[in-house]
């Protein structure tokens, strides 16, 4: 992709008033679109999408076209392509460069943009009104978040997150207006860390892990959420509300009760957004969240099990007016979006943004939906019976290993809003040896051994090898910070809509055969683990560093 002139990169340089984007116009030829679809769909991110130059994979372990042959349980993290996902984003591309045969590439692409926006809130069931903001990762989406809270609330916010010790790695850094990486997604270098300029401004960092030697949630998440924004408030800053549903180990919070003290005790100081990109959240309380005002970040890339990454900020309908009214735009901000990202209806701030299509963050888009669609063309009740089956037999085989702990799920109220996520979708659990829990770089070891076949390192019977030789990709390892204790690291098996909908069949008989088989892979996978760890052989497994724990 073509590179900015280095002063947008930093948002140093003084722009005109109003603030735009320069426009060099159509810079994006229709050949840019005949690139190898490999190529263009790890295109247009940072680079944690890159692809390691032997293994041809991500720093996740996912390649950038399907891989049948190994096993998903990962989308707590990131998903290998389905063919299904793969084959849309083809189709896509034809389609795309068809209509560039008779109209601009950056009209045409910016149409399908829109399309795509009413398709996602079809499948989610969203009233017309509520706006979608594109982005290359939930990370990026973050940042349009603070863009957009700062227009909302009429001055800096400082943003306060939930479970800050369970979202992704770059909120440290997004959350305070900073860059979370060296390059962006338009391919321009910056100094991680360094402002994004204009938005630059404070933050406060709230972790939802107990403290103490037990890993569970904190009962007094409501109370450190009320105490923070109260605080803050006293200080003359307005609040931009960083919420959690779900975490990395699958928790939310705070309450919905701490939510209606807030809009009671403080109307119109904070703006909330929900952090909802592991998407494991019924659509009725999706709206809900809408409904009251609420941002909500989502991606296609975790529970939908879309390629990596598909960020979104869902806008509801109470802030499109504001929002596209904004009269000084932050210069950095430039650096994060194209006129392509925001919705049609925000004509005037569209304008002040430069045409830059990003064909690998469409298309990652356009494969996310395919998964979209098929999970939600499953019967709901189906929907919750599968999850429900899956979830007591990942329970019961976890419970049943002597050689893993199970992390405690947070408790939730039933709630009718929760639909089939009443039922739990991540289980995180410690890897043991004596009893004892394993340390971080055995656990990062065998998450990595387990993406591999390491036959070759098992020594036992034909079924043991057989066994190991099964490449499985789980939930990448999580670090956990403990008061007075070491830190400690779980892994996490995952339950993602893919599973769902190939274990779908009208035929009752059928449909049990293949959540049969769904749970017989896990079980694999379980096997697989305890045989690392009794035989030694992650010592065979190279340690990657890329790998976050």
């Amino acid at each position: 992709m073509p590179r900015e002139p280095s002063g947008m990169s930093t948002g140093a340089s003084r722009l005109p008033e109003p603030e735009r984007a320069p426009d060099y116009g159509s810079r994006y030829r229709l050949r840019d679109l005949f690139t190898p679809l490999d190529t263009l769909l790890v295109s247009g991110g940072d680079p944690r999408l890159a692809l390691d130059a032997r293994e041809r994979v991500n720093v996740y372990g996912c390649a950038a076209s399907p891989q049948p042959e190994i096993w998903n349980f990962a989308s707590s993290t990131a998903s290998t392509i389905s063919q299904a996902a793969y084959d849309r984003a083809a189709l896509a591309r034809e389609e795309l460069v068809h209509k560039c045969l008779f109209d601009e590439v950056e009209v045409a692409f910016d149409a399908r943009c829109e399309d795509m926006r009413n398709e996602l809130r079809g499948h989610l069931q969203l009233p017309p009104r509520v706006e979608i903001v594109f982005s290359p990762s939930g990370t990026d989406s973050q940042l349009h978040a603070l863009f957009l809270a700062r227009a909302v609330l009429g001055a800096p916010p400082v943003t306060i997150v939930v479970g800050a010790d369970q979202t992704g790695s770059g909120t440290i850094h997004t959350a305070r207006g900073h860059h979370f990486s060296a390059m962006t997604a338009n391919g321009l270098a910056v100094r991680k860390d360094g402002a994004v300029a204009g938005l630059a401004g404070a933050s406060l960092a709230l972790p939802l892990l107990e403290t103490g030697p037990a890993i569970a949630m904190r009962g007094d998440a409501d109370a450190a959420v009320l105490h923070a924004v109260e605080a803050t408030i006293a200080q003359g800053a307005p609040v931009l509300l960083q919420i959690m549903d779900a975490s990395k180990l699958g928790w939310r919070a705070p309450s919905a009760a701490c939510l209606d003290e807030i809009a009671r005790r403080w109307p119109r100081k904070v703006q909330i957004v929900v952090d909802a990109c592991q998407a494991r959240l019924g659509r009725r309380r999706l709206r809900s969240y809408l409904d009251r005002g609420y941002m909500v970040l989502m991606s296609g890339s975790k529970f939908f099990g879309g390629p990596a990454f598909s960020g979104a900020l869902l806008v509801p309908k109470g802030l499109s007016r504001p929002l596209d009214r904004i009269e000084g735009i932050a210069p950095g901000i430039f650096d994060y979006a194209g006129r392509c990202d925001w919705p049609m209806a925000w004509t005037m701030l569209r304008s002040r943004f430069e045409r830059r299509p990003n064909f690998g963050q469409w298309l990652r888009w356009e494969a996310a939906l395919a998964e979209i669609g098929s999970y939600y063309a499953v019967p709901g009740a189906f929907r919750a019976k599968v999850l429900a089956e899956l979830a007591a037999g990942i329970d019961s085989m976890i419970a049943l290993s002597p050689s893993l702990r199970p992390v405690a799920a947070a408790t939730r109220t039933a709630d009718l809003d929760d639909e089939e996520f009443a039922q739990t979708t991540i289980f995180p659990f410690m890897l043991l040896r004596g009893g004892k829990p394993v340390s971080i770089a055995e656990t990062n070891a065998v998450h990595q051994a387990l993406a591999r076949d390491m036959s070759q390192e098992i020594s036992g019977s034909a079924a043991d090898r057989q066994v190991a030789a099964q490449r499985c990709l789980i939930g990448q390892p999580v670090r956990l910070e403990r008061q007075d204790a070491a830190p400690q690291a779980v892994l996490r098996l995952c339950v993602g809509a893919r599973l769902v909908t190939e274990a779908w069949s009208p035929d009752a008989a059928e449909a049990q055969r293949n959540v049969q088989h769904v749970l017989d892979r896990i079980a694999h996978v379980l096997v697989k683990i305890e045989l690392l760890l009794d035989r030694g052989a992650v010592a065979a497994a190279p340690v990657n560093s890329a790998f976050e724990v």
